[in-house]
């Protein structure tokens, strides 16, 4: 039975009375701010773990609101899936906020109190769309995030991160006019919006051809957060914000809440078995496949490093609706787990990037010749999450490829198999040059001071968790377990 408790709404409330202590204190007592984001950090992780023990067994947290109309609330459900990305996402909030003290304080930023106080609501705001029960929900913290992140992609306020931010409105707010098309759809044909085990829908609602269209509706509207090509264009443009808010919020937060909605929508709103009916497997295979591909052979051509980073996270995010798409157990599975994976692997690829801009003003990756002789404890962060990215194992990357490459071969989809294992060479062919560059050439630059702890602590971290998650995979409660668990019940058994 579901336990009805405050716990799965305390989390956003937490989110939201930080941002506004943080408007409220503002400038005058910046060291009182910044430990304010630090603390409702801990405390947001906090209450999420309290709750990890029975979730993990299978319980369910509620909060129900009164209904709006029938079958329709703001309500909220801490499910196994729900913690997995809630926890990701807070735990990584404590740590990008380390990190935004020494960038911000590095670079002297101005309007570091709207910064930190609109990171807030777009943490709250995240944590909402994980423990949302119902599409409607969803729907509103998903376009919350997209509103709140606005003023953060803007941060520099040019003529240039204006543009950035006019082009996130108009991809991010066209994705949220479809998928509040597809729930009022949803709910004509079914009279429920709740995310259900199995799927919501079935084939004796609504004709075969109305349920494919209404699926493309879905994965259209989610996609373009999730940046599937050919509706990845506002990321890149994005990148312009400063490095923690690509860091956290598009390789995190953002990104990886338009594939939390994919991935929805698959499990609990169509389910793997009706998905497969509706013969709807390979075509979302095959556009993931092509986002994987090309998406590198851009980047490869990229020698802005954040921009480099921005197409390498549009082929990343296409691994789990890869594996989604698969509809079985172990493609599930592999497709959840590498939400986490790809999280730690590419924040400390992107601290890096903005470690080397503090110290030395540098953004291209042919400007980095010796930089791994300066800066080597940095540039070893990179260069593990470069190596897990290609694959290597005993990295957390690996374990990703491990289990979609299983999952192509269970659901007799072998070929996506291939499309792996060229992205994982591709990988290769994109950040070796960089590692290659950094460490073998002579230095560029004859003199930099060391990072500032708050910059190398979350860089350290990043890569512990890439290697400790890769080792010990198997481990009882560790990401990879709960994703089974949760491709268990998807797939019913």
């Amino acid at each position: 039975m579901p336990i009805t408790d405050l716990r799965p709404i305390l989390p956003i409330i937490i989110g939201l009375i930080t941002s506004i202590l943080i408007l409220a204190i503002g400038k005058r007592h910046k060291d009182i701010r910044e430990a304010i984001s630090l603390i409702s950090a801990i405390l947001m992780v906090s209450v999420i773990i309290t709750m990890l023990p029975q979730v993990y067994q299978g319980t369910k947290y509620v909060y129900h609101t009164p209904e709006l109309i029938s079958n329709v609330s703001v309500s909220f459900m801490v499910d196994q899936f729900s913690i997995f990305f809630s926890l990701l996402s807070s735990s990584l909030w404590f740590f990008t906020t380390i990190y935004s003290i020494g960038y911000m304080r590095g670079l002297e930023e101005h309007s570091q109190t709207r910064y930190y106080s609109f990171f807030a609501i777009c943490i709250a705001s995240t944590v909402g769309i994980a423990h949302s029960s119902n599409l409607f929900s969803l729907f509103i913290f998903y376009e919350l995030l997209t509103i709140a992140t606005y003023p953060l992609v803007i941060h520099d306020e040019t003529q240039e991160s204006i543009r950035a931010g006019k082009k996130y409105l108009a991809y991010t707010l066209t994705g949220g006019i479809l998928v509040l098309f597809g729930l009022i759809w949803t709910y004509v044909i079914s009279g429920s919006l709740a995310f259900t085990e199995g799927g919501l829908l079935n084939s004796q609602i609504a004709s075969f051809n109305d349920l494919r269209i209404l699926f493309t509706v879905f994965i259209l509207g989610f996609g373009v957060k999730s940046a599937i090509m050919p509706l990845h264009g506002w990321l890149p443009t994005a990148m312009i914000a400063p490095t923690p808010v690509s860091a956290l919020l598009h390789c995190v937060a953002v990104v990886k809440s338009g594939c939390f909605g994919i991935v929805r929508v698959v499990l609990d709103v169509f389910g793997p078995g009706l998905v497969r009916d509706l013969g709807l497997s390979y075509p979302l295979a095959f556009v993931a496949s092509v986002t994987i591909i090309v998406s590198m052979i851009i980047a490869y051509k990229k020698d802005h490093l954040k921009a480099k980073l921005a197409y390498s996270t549009i082929n990343e995010l296409s691994y789990i609706v890869l594996g989604v798409a698969f509809c079985t157990q172990i493609g599930i599975a592999g497709g959840i787990v590498h939400i986490f994976n790809h999280a730690h692997m590419k924040i400390g690829m992107f601290f890096f990037a903005g470690a080397i801009f503090v110290q030395a003003g540098k953004e291209y990756t042919s400007d980095l010749d010796g930089i791994g002789k300066r800066m080597p404890i940095s540039t070893l962060v990179f260069t593990i999450g470069a190596l897990s990215l290609a694959g290597t194992p005993p990295l957390v990357g690996f374990i990703s490829k491990w289990y979609l490459i299983s999952g192509s071969i269970e659901a007799e989809m072998v070929i996506y198999s291939a499309v792996l294992i060229i992205s994982a060479l591709l990988n290769v062919v994109v950040f070796w040059p960089i590692i290659y560059r950094s460490f073998f050439k002579e230095p560029e630059v004859k003199k930099m001071s060391i990072p500032s702890k708050s910059l190398l602590i979350p860089m350290l971290y990043s890569a512990v968790i890439t290697i400790i998650f890769g080792i010990f995979a198997q481990k009882q409660f560790f990401p990879l377990k709960l994703a089974f668990e949760i491709a268990k019940k998807a797939v019913g058994g």
